[in-house]
């Protein structure tokens, strides 16, 4: 299954399971947790076991997680933004600005490989020795090609009730992000046209 870091990022924030949300990234040990979690798709960015994540990346991340929410609610417009984002997303411009300060963090530069036995090819170095300016630029950089790129006319906000996932829209029909998204909203519609002919109101189509 493909999987984007911008998307895994934005996703940090979740339905808890309990009718609440959730946010992996509400300590130290859980950005940790997370950063480890990603480690395949940071594999050349990053030296994670060089990293040690303190409060100060935590609450870089956080914004830049605010950042990368607040596009992808504008990626789905006209549809409306995930019910988590509602009343606290931060303004688009805002979100564009911080996205590629971030970004420009960390100075990479291209380098020319050419092997005698093979074609070239052209791989990107970077001289930062900060680990965590590492990982703050290439979430970052991720979001940039994410929303940059073909799969943002795929984003979606699952409609699920109580969801506050951002997805990508594999299928045509597709209206939520896993399939215990779609069993939930289909009760819930169920309950409500129940209750609507109980009521003796007309049933919903």
């Amino acid at each position: 299954m493909e999987r984007w870091l911008a998307l895994e990022l934005a996703s940090t924030i979740r339905h808890d399971g309990d009718g609440g949300v959730a946010d992996d990234l509400a300590s130290v040990e859980g950005v940790t947790r997370w950063v480890e979690a990603q480690a395949e798709s940071l594999s050349g960015q990053v030296r994670i076991r060089e990293l040690s994540v303190d409060e100060a990346l935590r609450s870089e991340i956080v914004a830049l997680r605010q950042a990368v929410r607040a596009l992808f609610a504008r990626a789905v417009s006209p549809a409306p933004p995930s019910p988590a984002d509602t009343r606290r997303l931060m303004p688009v411009e805002e979100a564009l600005a911080y996205l590629n300060s971030v970004a420009a963090r960390e100075s990479v530069v291209p380098q020319l490989d050419w092997p005698s036995d093979g074609a070239p090819a052209v791989r990107l170095v970077s001289a930062e020795g900060d680990p965590a300016v590492r990982l703050l630029a290439a979430l970052a950089r991720a979001a940039v090609d994410f929303l940059s790129g073909p799969h943002r006319d795929r984003l979606r906000a699952c409609s699920a009730p109580r969801c506050v996932r951002y997805f990508v829209k594999s299928h045509g029909r597709q209206e939520w992000c896993k399939p215990s998204c779609g069993n939930r909203a289909r009760a819930a519609r169920h309950y409500q046209r129940q209750r609507q002919a109980t009521d003796g109101g007309p049933a919903a189509s």
